[in-house]
């Protein structure tokens, strides 16, 4: 998209697991997948076989690895799938997350949501929550392991840097910018914001936040106890059950 030469009178920033809702959604878009196709189940035990030298392969090639469930998927059946995803993902949006973001777009600001999971379904689900500007991992083919660059880490700050127009810019930050994010991945991110919220952080996230005079955001997750949310990651995990998330 074309933007103004001059900066809008914000920008607000947004990661999307973890932060506009609870759950990693490359597991949740894995489920929903297979369940419309369910052939492609070959694709766990084939990703589990790699998990022993995840380390020795690192997290991009992984991440590649873990896509092979898009094998050979036509664009069109890509997309129409990510629609549905994201549609049904809506009701898992925190309703703080969703407040935040109303209150940036009725200030006029910029607002953009930055995801590591992959841009065909963050793009909708941007989409449908209104955001003007939705970038995540783009892979770039169908191949049983297809090439990719992590949208994540630095990379996030430095798509934007080259997507958004140096004026938007001063000192190295985004003027007048507040990120969103519940990780520590997303440090590059904020680096570039001149303020944050960070959303229920792990303790060396809440540490920095509070040195930094970041908002705390604690909404209310979709799991009793760590116990339950193992078992349902688990499930995610092996595409088991109807829908172990419970979206």
């Amino acid at each position: 998209m074309p933007f103004p030469h001059t900066p809008p009178p914000g920008i607000a920033l947004f990661d999307m697991d973890g932060t506009l809702l609870a759950w990693d959604c490359q597991l949740l878009f894995r489920h929903h997948v297979i369940h419309a196709e369910p052939w492609r189940v070959f694709s766990v035990p084939l990703f589990l076989v790699f998990l022993p030298i995840a380390k020795l392969l690192g997290t991009e090639n992984m991440k590649r690895v873990f896509h092979c469930f898009l094998w050979k998927m036509p664009p069109d059946r890509l997309a129409e799938l990510s629609r549905e995803f994201a549609a049904k993902l809506q009701p898992s949006i925190y309703p703080e997350l969703k407040a935040a973001l109303a209150a940036h777009k009725a200030s006029g600001h910029l607002t953009i949501l930055s995801s590591a999971s992959p841009e065909c379904y963050a793009a909708e689900v941007g989409h449908l929550l209104g955001f003007d500007l939705s970038l995540g991992t783009v892979l770039e083919n169908n191949l049983l392991f297809p090439d990719l660059t992590n949208h994540k880490g630095e990379n996030k700050s430095d798509r934007l840097r080259e997507l958004l127009p140096a004026s938007y810019f001063h000192e190295g930050k985004l003027v007048n910018s507040h990120g969103y994010t519940d990780s520590t991945a997303d440090l590059p991110m904020l680096s570039i914001c001149e303020t944050a919220t960070v959303v229920n952080p792990n303790p060396s996230l809440e540490k920095l936040a509070v040195q930094k005079g970041w908002s705390i955001l604690r909404p209310v997750r979709p799991w009793k106890s760590r116990a339950e949310k193992a078992r349902r990651v688990l499930a995610l995990l092996l595409a088991l059950g109807e829908n172990p998330a419970k979206l």
